[in-house]
């Protein structure tokens, strides 16, 4: 583990987990609990992962909470366990909770209307393969493709979405392995402002994220908690500090453990 920010110290953070009743810890999923996978699908946890998060999730003193870019749909059976934390999916829009209560945000009519032309104007250039529909979103994926085909996808994509934007409310938004175009309005960095209004300020939260959505998060966090990279090489980040999965990370969920 390497500490990025030096006004951070992890002992103090896990001194004050302790000290407190409760702490909440905030997990993104492909990247930093699971390894990327060139199949969607075949993106289970790292080895270790999910011992953890079931003795996470038992524990009174933890609320454990996963915000995804994902569909909780595809989201649940990658995660394998018997009882599920709560749970955010496409980055917040949805809201799962350990009841099996659901919520999900509603979209502007002309937010609809732009995903929809999205999917169709895949179709019209071919690249359907590649596009996904969510609730509030078309991503475009090219992991594990040729550099010339990755290239001419990001290209055809830009030129449409960046160029020629359909509504104000969606963004083109870059991830690892892609491009999304979604609404505006929903990001992690809104479910952690959500997260944070329904916990007291004295207590500890930490958020683990590896990609360049979860920098929105870190940035929300900012001065409320411990903001983690996880990921194999260091990058530009607002984080705190930075671990290399699969070792560092499991180290960190233990260290968690044993606070609580």
């Amino acid at each position: 583990m390497q500490v990025l920010n030096n006004s951070q110290n992890l002992d103090s953070f896990f001194n004050s987990l302790a000290d407190q009743t409760s702490g909440v810890l905030l997990l993104d999923y492909d990247g930093t609990l699971a390894p990327f996978q060139l199949e969607r699908d075949a993106a289970v946890p790292y080895s270790g992962v999910r011992e953890r998060l079931v003795k996470l999730i038992e524990s009174p003193r933890t609320r454990v909470i996963i915000i995804s870019g994902r569909w909780t749909r595809d989201l649940v059976p990658l995660i394998g366990l018997e009882q599920l934390p709560e749970i955010w999916g496409c980055h917040g829009a949805e809201r799962m909770g350990t009841d099996g209560s659901y919520e999900i945000a509603s979209l502007p009519e002309e937010v609809v209307e732009g995903l929809v032309n999205a999917e169709d104007w895949a179709r019209a250039e071919g690249l359907e393969k590649y596009c996904e529909r969510k609730p509030i979103s078309v991503a475009f994926h090219w992991r594990g493709l040729p550099d010339n085909v990755s290239g001419d996808i990001a290209t055809k994509v830009r030129g449409r979405f960046v160029n020629a934007p359909m509504t104000p409310s969606l963004v083109l938004k870059e991830f690892d392995g892609g491009l999304e175009l979604k609404y505006a309005d929903i990001t992690k960095a809104r479910a952690v402002s959500n997260i944070l209004e329904e916990v007291s300020p004295e207590t500890p939260i930490a958020y683990l994220g590896d990609d360049l959505t979860d920098e929105d998060a870190f940035r929300a966090l900012d001065g409320h908690g411990l903001r983690v990279l996880v990921r194999p090489k260091l990058r530009d980040t607002a984080a705190d500090v930075w671990l290399q999965p699969p070792g560092e990370l499991l180290e960190f969920l233990d260290r968690w453990l044993d606070a609580t």
